[in-house]
């Protein structure tokens, strides 16, 4: 190693920016890690080299990105569903600070002097930059790409890279003038890109993604596992980027739903994690341009559901948040061999609840026969996907699972009326499965409601903790709201519109859930005139109400996705006036009913409704 370059790797430690955000931070001085349990709501500091916990902090709802900031006292965690930054000592685990955020703060980064913290922003898409210092302060908002989430620092603290969620598209930002000032745009099929690594002494960004071949409905083509490389700096206008397939990476064996990847600080070796299949590949980094990485050994097996991972100082161990283990694995880099383990905080949750998670989670067998696709490859953490699928009955968005116990039956074709019947999912082309219930399905009917006609609930724990866990999604307030409870002008006019007769949005979408559907048959289905819209459509042209809260980040809308706006789900997506009425309303009346419904839900709904399904994690 020349001098130049023990210098830089020096310079550089184990925690800045450059390894962009995650679950899992490693302090300054190697001597601490700091673990963000999302589902406990907590932050854990664990000691090294003992690989002990000596504090736990419950910071609230969802954190989803730790860092240490700066000279190491001070760690920083973002918590998603309350839209806060939380400062906590290092030391203590005692809470320092904290500071109310735009929605959906995701990742987080520091720079080296700890000056400055920079926040990825998933709705709608923002990136803020923090001054942590004294009660701290939002300095500014910037621009990003469209639903951010991976967000990573330039070594030369000068630029920053954003990650789009939904799109794999990497965003750059000028920190200097706060504007975006290049993107790399891959392949239309990227999709859930939630990383951005930088590589630490060239200009390389990597992207831990999948791929969503929306118009392929089989295990072994329509999802995969992918790894993009950008040229930060390309050596020629026509080479950007470079994008390996990792389903393939290990020959035959298949690894599922990248996560998060890490660098060694030397450049060296990429770590790559697989949180469908719990597996991590280990690769030389090649400084070619054409090669860029090549596999060392196989696939080595880490525990349930891998979400974070991060190299020591000295490139010689890796550590890996097992996080559905609850628990941090330390890794020689040399062999792979386990040399400690931590435990982290387990959820406030039933263990049902946990092992429908895990079940949700893995594309292992018994819920996928060929490892290709898990539930969550299609709604991670019960969001979704920001894909319209061509399914044989036609073509489907990936609806949230938010508020899933209240608005049964499931699917816009109502053609299920248990969560447990996604057991008919589980052993579709889709994924292969073997299942989880004893015994024989009955034969599924192309394009008829055959899941209706058996009772899947109540005859496998394992099935009956899939549903439990997929009923468990809530809502969190709008973004569009004065405060809860509290709407805009615009948004009051637009509620009297509403719940006008005359314009009939609250027929259908009525009650606390705004919708009508109810497991009393016959159900309540509708025809709106979009079901004509999509020559592929076999069971229209009547459908199930979806739900109207939390539209306001669910586009593109309608059962086949073809209005990209709430505006157009009103005007050009509803021309024949059977989708409410609306031909009749001025552009201010228009605005104000978009205003409404993208405050909703500005009050949380119950907990309970005559509608709720029994299979329901109990409140705690």
């Amino acid at each position: 190693m020349n001098l130049l370059l023990v210098l830089l790797v020096a310079t550089l430690s184990p925690d800045q920016g450059y390894h962009g955000n995650s679950l899992m931070a490693l302090s300054p001085d190697g001597k601490m890690l700091a673990v963000a349990c999302t589902d406990a709501g907590t932050v854990c500091g664990i000691s090294l080299p003992a690989m002990e916990q000596v504090w736990e902090t419950h910071v609230g709802k969802r954190p989803e990105s730790v860092t240490f900031v700066g000279n190491q006292s001070l760690v920083a965690v973002t918590l998603y569903d309350e839209d806060a930054l939380v400062l906590l000592k290092s030391q203590s685990g005692i809470q320092s600070g904290r500071l109310a955020l735009p929605d959906e703060p995701y990742g987080v980064v520091s720079n080296s002097a700890g000056t400055r913290l920079y926040i990825s922003h998933d709705y709608p898409g923002l990136v803020t930059e923090i001054d942590p210092s004294g009660g701290m302060r939002l300095l500014r908002t910037m621009k990003g790409g469209a639903r951010n989430r991976g967000i990573a620092l330039a070594a030369d603290e000068k630029a920053l890279y954003v990650s789009e969620f939904h799109t794999g598209r990497l965003v750059a930002i000028d920190l200097g003038s706060g504007s975006v000032t290049d993107t790399w745009t891959g392949h239309s099929t990227d999709n859930l890109a939630r990383h951005v690594l930088l590589h630490p002494r060239r200009p390389k960004a990597y992207l831990s993604h999948v791929r969503s071949r929306i118009k392929i409905i089989d295990g072994g083509g329509s999802i995969f596992p992918q790894l993009t490389i950008h040229d930060l700096v390309p050596p020629s206008s026509n080479k950007r980027s470079r994008s390996f397939g990792m389903d393939t990476y290990n020959g035959v064996y298949v690894v599922t739903n990248p996560w998060e990847a890490d660098i060694s600080p030397d450049g060296k070796r990429l770590y790559t994690l697989y949180a469908g299949t719990d597996d991590m590949n280990v690769s030389d980094v090649l400084d070619d341009d054409y090669k860029e990485i090549q596999l060392v050994g196989g696939a080595v097996r880490v525990g349930h559901n891998p979400r974070a991972v991060r190299v020591a100082a000295d490139s010689k161990s890796v550590f890996v948040f097992d996080f559905m283990d609850f628990q941090v694995r330390r890794l020689d880099a040399a062999t792979m061999r386990v040399t400690g383990t931590a435990k982290v905080s387990k959820p406030a949750k039933s263990d049902a609840w946990i092992r429908g998670k895990v079940l949700f989670s893995t594309a292992r067998t018994p819920m996928s026969g060929r490892l290709w696709v898990a539930c969550a490859s299609c709604h991670p953490d019960g969001q979704p996907d920001g894909r319209i699928w061509h399914n044989p009955e036609g073509m489907r968005k990936t609806p949230s699972l938010s508020g899933l116990a209240h608005t049964h039956p499931l699917h816009f074709s109502a053609d299920r009326d248990e969560s447990q019947d996604f057991e008919f999912t589980i052993r579709s082309r889709l994924m292969q499965g073997s299942g989880l219930l004893p015994g024989r399905l009955p034969a599924k009917v192309p394009f008829k409601p055959t899941e209706l006609e058996v009772t899947t609930s109540g005859k496998s724990a394992d099935l009956d903790a899939l549903a439990l866990y997929t009923n468990s999604f809530t809502f969190t307030l709008s973004p569009h709201i004065e405060g809860p409870g509290k709407l805009s002008k615009e948004a009051e006019r637009g509620k009297i519109l509403f719940n006008d007769d005359k314009v009939g949005c609250a027929t259908c979408h009525s009650g606390p859930y705004y919708s009508d559907s109810s497991l009393q048959k016959p159900f309540k289905l509708h025809d709106v005139g979009t079901g004509k819209d999509d020559p592929s459509e076999k069971i229209g042209p009547t459908y199930d109400t979806p739900t109207l809260l939390g539209v306001y980040k669910t586009a593109p809308y309608l059962h086949h996705g073809k209005a990209a706006t709430l505006m157009d789900v009103l005007t050009t997506a509803n021309k024949d006036n059977l989708h409410g009425r609306t031909r009749h309303l001025g552009s201010r009346e228009l605005n104000d009913l978009v205003a409404f419904m993208k405050s909703l839900p500005y009050e949380q709904p119950p907990l309970k409704t005559p509608n709720t399904v029994s299979f329901v994690e109990p409140v705690r």
